[in-house]
């Protein structure tokens, strides 16, 4: 066989949906038919597919979208990092004290300036992750990844671009105005419609999970982690506790197991770390790593 009647052979013989757009567009055609809703090709039809009957399809596209961006990225596996929006970093702490116009609210504020130090804390363990650079088959592995947000998300992806090191933003939108912080690689900062992709999307790559202190969001997604974990549905990995002294103060662990709601060796599930050094090194024991 020639080389010529190989290619003539391996061609399409159906045009690419962008070729079949262009087509659509170059057509000069300006009737009453060609210029209904109904008459747009139904991929490029934005009412069509944000119509109620078109929900299972909008699940797909957030399933795919980020796990073939992923794949093409070579991102093997993550290192996902949780925590509040809303504890300052220690360059922004004077300014979020001078936010405290009463007593009541400068107790709240200097609560959060005290986990400030939790900021440093991601950053730091988010560079240890990016310089260690692991490579497997070809797959970048521990990728820093966080919501995308401020506060604690920021200093992980901060971390990882200290390094030099690609870090990914799983956004959601909100009915408040929010954007991804600056240190998210743009080709891997994603938008998400649905919680439940986004948190799936959190985990598939997961090889560890760092939690930093934080209110329902973290607490959803810690939850949902340690349930799947501990039902056997998602085999375990480390899931690394920050700052014990809140936790213990906004969950009572021990008083769940009491009540029989959960196992006394439930709260195992999760290593309490308190330093960037001391969380990278469980997770190098959990993986044998060399670094």
């Amino acid at each position: 066989m020639t080389e010529k009647s190989q290619k003539k052979l391996s061609q399409r013989r159906f045009y690419k949906a962008e070729q079949e757009a262009s087509f659509a567009d170059a057509q000069a055609h300006q009737t009453p038919q060609t210029q209904s809703p109904a008459y747009q090709l139904a991929f490029r039809d934005t009412a069509f597919m944000l119509r109620d009957e078109l929900r299972p399809v909008r699940f797909q596209l957030e399933l795919l979208k980020p796990e073939m961006l992923l794949e093409e990225a070579g991102i093997g596996s993550t290192l996902v990092m949780y925590g509040s929006a809303r504890i300052p970093s220690p360059e922004h702490v004077e300014a979020v004290r001078a936010t405290a116009t009463t007593p009541e609210r400068k107790a709240v504020v200097e609560r959060l300036v005290a986990k400030s130090k939790y900021y440093d804390e991601a950053r730091r363990l988010a560079r240890i992750a990016s310089k260690c650079a692991l490579v497997e088959k070809g797959m970048r592995q521990f990728v820093v990844c966080t919501g995308g947000g401020p506060s604690i998300m920021e200093a992980a992806n901060r971390g990882a671009a200290d390094e030099g090191a690609d870090t990914i933003g799983l956004n959601i939108v909100l009915p408040h105005e929010q954007a991804p912080n600056p240190y998210v690689t743009p080709d891997l900062s994603f938008q998400f419609h649905y919680f439940a992709l986004r948190k799936m999307h959190f985990l598939l790559r997961a090889r560890a999970v760092a939690v930093f202190p934080g209110g329902f969001g973290t607490l959803d997604e810690m939850m949902e982690l340690v349930t799947l974990i501990q039902t056997g549905k998602m085999k375990a990995i480390p899931i690394l506790l920050f700052g014990r002294e809140y936790w213990d103060r906004v969950i009572n662990f021990e008083a769940m197991a009491e009540e029989g709601v959960i196992n006394p060796n439930d709260p195992e599930l999760f290593t309490w770390v308190e330093s960037a050094e001391e969380a990278w090194a469980k997770i190098v024991e959990f993986y044998e790593l060399d670094c």
